[in-house]
């Protein structure tokens, strides 16, 4: 059995450190945040904004492994009066190693620091506070892994307690001291459409054995909108969230999602301004991502504001997802669609990318459009790079995968994915329809067509569609290389990089 308090508050609003933003914030030493930079960015999001939990991102970045220790000595205060792991919370996303070969340790090497981390919570509150206990683990795709990870916990991370190095010696637990906490919680962080589709079945097979006052399951927004297109990402979510409620009801145990959607439409539209359409469209989430342009993008009044409707609305049931068989034929149609229009623009966008602007210290990292064989070996960028390449060319890259809807596509659409139509107009109006002479003709064509399908009437916004046409003249030229200030001038336009 693990032992996890059933009366734990679930956390409502996760700060992230995904590098969507214009903005650099006022604490940051330097326009790349890094470091001490993200130490304080945590203690910000806590003590300013209002979020109740901190990601700490191990996947692909260089963070601080001693963030405990320096958010309580740094802001003993703050942490006195809200303790961390009763009050905030600190979650920590770790490298899949099935998928990232190259960074497999150090999921080892983080879960040997939860007990350190522990240790020094008890020393600065005088008794057992766990401020680490639960972890994400990315690119889920079956309860195995999930267990494999825990069972790697239990036995090398505090089953070494008992261990006796010579014999007769005394056991590990007595020379370094008792490994706490005994039990931590796996986060599923489900990115792929199978797995997405599955998302009820794998999360059934992780709690089968166990008694779990409750699980959390993460279901991504951005690499499952890169991989399959917006649209297709959006109604993923909706199934997966569907079906994870019916499971709910099924068990008795509560099973709290978390929803990583970003400021741009592509990546979730959630935005302070459009959190109560959130709340609307996804009642059944309990926990959303406050992503980078969300904290500093917009005035803090209005990120506060924003941040403290979501924590006092009432989570409720999902959405019903009704027929699936029609939703999920829809979403294989566009992810078909939109796969097809991208590999044939990937050489522009990749030529555009390296332009983007850094917003924080990344490690190399190979999104999950970059492993399927099945596009011929197509590598993107990451989801922020491409979103940011392809607005500052004024092609909203929602556009993409819609050639396949007809108008009796559209009206279902209007049921089932009711925010569809309000997330379009958003990206639409940073549409610059002379960005389409940089394609290819066909997916040209196709992008004009949809257009004239979608019974849209979007004001353009034109101090961006200047920039633009900017540096669609710059690449038409072929001088890309220093196209840097003029994405960063779209961006503060958007109120987001990508």
């Amino acid at each position: 059995m693990i032992d996890l308090d059933a009366r734990r508050r679930i956390p409502r609003c996760m700060s992230t450190q995904h590098p969507d933003n214009v903005t650099v914030p006022f604490f940051a030493q330097g326009p790349v945040m890094e470091g001490m930079d993200e130490i304080r960015e945590a203690y910000y999001a806590f003590s300013h904004l209002g979020c109740d939990e901190q990601m700490w991102d191990f996947e692909g970045k260089e963070v601080d492994e001693f963030v405990v220790e320096k958010l309580l000595t740094t802001y003993e205060g703050f942490f006195r009066a809200f303790p961390l792991g009763r009050e905030m919370f600190l979650t920590l996303r770790v490298p899949n190693p099935g998928v990232e070969k190259a960074q497999g340790k150090i999921l080892l090497e983080v879960l040997q620091g939860i007990p350190r981390a522990n240790d020094v919570a008890r020393l600065f509150y005088g008794e057992d506070v766990a401020p680490i206990f639960e972890i994400i683990f990315p690119m889920t795709t079956s309860a195995e892994e999930l267990n494999r990870v825990l069972r790697y916990y239990q036995v090398f991370v505090t089953g070494k307690g008992e261990a006796v190095l010579t014999p007769g010696d005394i056991p590990l637990k007595e020379w370094i001291g008792e490994f706490h906490p005994a039990a931590i919680q796996i986060i599923p962080l489900i990115e792929d459409k199978d797995s997405l589709l599955r998302a009820d079945t794998i999360v059934r097979a992780y709690l089968q054995g166990k008694d779990l006052p409750y699980q959390r399951v993460f279901l991504a927004r951005s690499d499952p909108a890169l991989n399959y297109g917006s649209l297709a990402a959006s109604l993923l979510v909706k199934v997966a969230l569907s079906r994870l409620d019916r499971l709910e009801q099924e068990l008795g145990i509560p099973i709290y999602t978390i929803l990583g959607a970003g400021s741009a439409p592509f990546r979730g539209n959630f935005r302070p301004d459009t959190v109560e359409r959130h709340l609307a469209e996804h009642p059944s989430v309990q926990t959303f991502t406050i992503q980078s342009a969300f904290k500093y993008d917009y005035p803090a009044p209005a990120i506060i504001r924003a941040i403290e409707t979501l924590k006092s609305a009432p989570r409720k049931n999902a959405r019903p997802v009704e027929p699936e068989g029609k939703v999920i034929e829809l979403i294989e149609r566009i992810s078909a669609c939109y796969q097809r229009q991208v590999r044939a623009i990937a050489p522009l966008m990749n030529h555009i990318a390296p332009a983007v602007p850094r917003r924080r210290m990344r490690k190399l990292h190979i999104g999950l459009f970059g492993y399927s064989r099945s596009l011929g070996g197509v590598s993107l960028p990451r989801a922020i790079s491409f979103c940011a390449a392809l607005y500052s060319l004024g092609l909203p890259p929602e556009i993409l995968g819609l050639a396949c809807l007809n108008q009796e596509d559209l009206a279902f659409l209007r049921e089932v994915d009711p925010g569809f139509e309000a997330d379009l107009q958003d990206a639409l109006r940073y549409l610059n329809e002379e960005a389409l002479a940089l394609l290819p003709p066909t997916e040209a064509e196709e992008i004009r067509t949809t257009i004239r399908l979608l019974p849209l009437t979007v004001p353009q916004d034109h101090a961006h569609r200047e920039v633009t046409a900017t540096i669609i003249k710059r690449v038409k030229d072929g001088n890309v290389k220093d196209l840097g200030d003029l994405i960063l001038r779209a961006a503060w336009i958007r109120k987001f990089l990508g």
